[in-house]
């Protein structure tokens, strides 16, 4: 025997607070309190499950080969984290915003590679296989203030429902995507094709959960937007093809109601003319609608 005093074994009841307590001299109090609350929170949970080593062993497994699956145009711990729900309510909580503004939702996988920087009217389809489709919209402030230079950055599957980085080779780096700055009224318009509903990524981990749990793997037809202007909050978001299958069981949980758009067949020749389309042509619109930044007043 060494003559030292040693701590009071831990057990199932006292390993957590010592765990907890491990992190009190952490020099950063938000990364402290973050720590105490996931331990609290993952102990608590483990105490419940009474999970089995041979379980364990496969959970820890199972979160290696989520990370072992992410490289530079593959997420899969979003992935993961989007058909959990924490995605939509990490969204959620941190866009508390004026009920008149556009409501946010998830980033989703494939924000993966930098929008090429298009004009006002540009085509973001590069493949040219379906009837196109115009999307015109404004982006104003809460009070309905125009906000001219704002950024809209734009990204969506084709109309066979893939993104270009599932398909290289196939799709051209930058196919679905734009980036456009507003006019001086707010204003940006695009064309492109009806993007089709399309299931996330299955050939990972997240689509072993998905099998495993009987769930299916789709999300409906999308188009997603970042929108960012001066002196406001950026709002990541999407909008919905209104006719899409999943719009009630979308695999992610992004959809909300303010966010479905119709895409309607439209007979305007003179609107035609103007962007090069044929005639008629699909047709959808969106406002979108920034709350200014705490402080700031409307640009």
């Amino acid at each position: 025997m060494t003559g030292l005093a040693l701590p009071a074994d831990l057990d199932e009841t006292t390993v957590t607070a010592a765990a907890v307590a491990s992190f009190d001299n952490t020099p950063d109090p938000r990364l402290r309190a973050c720590l105490s609350i996931l331990v609290k929170h993952l102990h608590a949970a483990v105490r419940e499950m009474e999970p089995t080593i041979e379980e364990w062993e496969q959970a820890v497994d199972f979160l290696t080969a989520t990370g072992q699956k992410c490289d530079d145009t593959r997420q899969e711990f979003v992935l993961l984290s989007d058909v959990l729900g924490i995605s939509s309510l990490v969204e959620n909580i941190n866009h508390r915003k004026s009920p008149s503004a556009t409501e946010a939702t998830v980033l989703g996988p494939f924000h993966m590679t930098e929008s090429p920087q298009r004009e006002l009217g540009e085509s973001i389809d590069e493949v040219a296989k379906s009837e196109p489709c115009l999307v015109t919209g404004r982006v104003v402030s809460v009070d309905g203030t125009p906000l001219r230079g704002a950024g809209v950055d734009v990204w969506q599957a084709d109309e066979d429902g893939y993104y270009d980085v599932q398909r290289p080779g196939v799709l051209p780096p930058g196919n679905g995507r734009g980036l456009f700055t507003t006019d001086d009224d707010g204003r940006f318009c695009f064309t492109t094709v009806v993007p089709s509903h399309y299931p996330i990524p299955t050939d990972g981990p997240v689509g072993q959960l998905l099998l495993a749990t009987s769930r299916h793997p789709y999300r409906p037809a999308h188009i997603h937007f970042i929108v960012t202007a001066n002196s406001h909050l950026p709002v990541t978001t999407h909008i919905f093809v209104a006719d899409s299958p999943y719009l009630d069981s979308d695999a992610v949980f992004a959809v909300k109601r303010s966010l479905v758009r119709d895409f309607r067949r439209t007979d305007d020749a003179d609107t035609a003319t103007r962007h090069g389309l044929p005639n008629p042509f699909m047709h959808t619109e969106i406002e979108l609608v920034l709350e200014p930044a705490r402080g700031e007043g409307s640009a």
